[in-house]
């Protein structure tokens, strides 16, 4: 069974991506394209927490209500954010209401903050977990791999919260440290071309 869907302009693309207007966008323009920047990438894994046991289309629909609410997701303030913080995020309609997953969110932020100090940056940190060429597409019909339950033990131990490796395993796709398109996807071939050129750049 194929894997693609063609769009509106012929061409073929992940299946999923037809399931909602919402998605053409985001998987043309960034879904699996790397990001190295460590506030986007603490955005992208706040938002693949928020989604767990929920569908990615809320998610995406909310994006920019979830950005005011939580400061653009700039760790920073985010970890600043106090108990009346998390009791204001409760009563705004606009962002998934979850205590949990609001609390998980200012301590993950706390906790990049500390990893920051370590390693340098979040992105240095999560290139240790990005798998070698030849394993990179390996698992991209699973929900999991080897990398992202590493990841997640990781970030567990560390103090992280709503870091699943499920979870993990969407983020990585997502930012870019697993090529997850569909092999008859048209965007496959610019995601790993960005990939390698991310890879060169990090490498120079």
């Amino acid at each position: 069974m194929s894997n693609t869907s063609k769009g509106s302009d012929g061409r073929p693309r992940c299946g999923w991506c037809a399931a909602a207007p919402e998605f053409l966008a985001y998987h043309d323009r960034e879904w699996g394209f790397p990001v190295g920047e460590d506030r986007a990438l603490f955005e992208a894994l706040s938002l693949e927490s928020f989604q767990s046991g929920l569908s990615w289309q809320t998610i995406l629909t909310k994006r920019e209500n979830f950005r005011t609410a939580f400061r653009d997701f700039d760790p920073d303030r985010v970890a600043r954010f106090s108990s009346r913080d998390t009791e204001r995020l409760l009563k705004n309609a606009g962002i998934v209401r979850h205590r949990g997953k609001i609390e998980a969110v200012i301590n993950n932020a706390r906790r990049l903050r500390e990893l920051v100090k370590r390693e340098g940056s979040f992105a240095a940190y999560l290139r240790r977990y990005e798998p070698a060429a030849t394993r990179s597409s390996a698992h991209r019909r699973h929900s999991t791999s080897v990398e992202s339950l590493a990841l997640s033990k990781d970030l567990k131990k560390l103090g992280w919260a709503f870091v699943g490796p499920t979870t993990m395993y969407a983020f990585m796709q997502a930012v870019g440290l697993v090529n997850g398109h569909a092999a008859g996807c048209v965007i496959r071939a610019e995601v790993e071309q960005a990939r390698a050129d991310s890879t060169s750049s990090v490498s120079a």
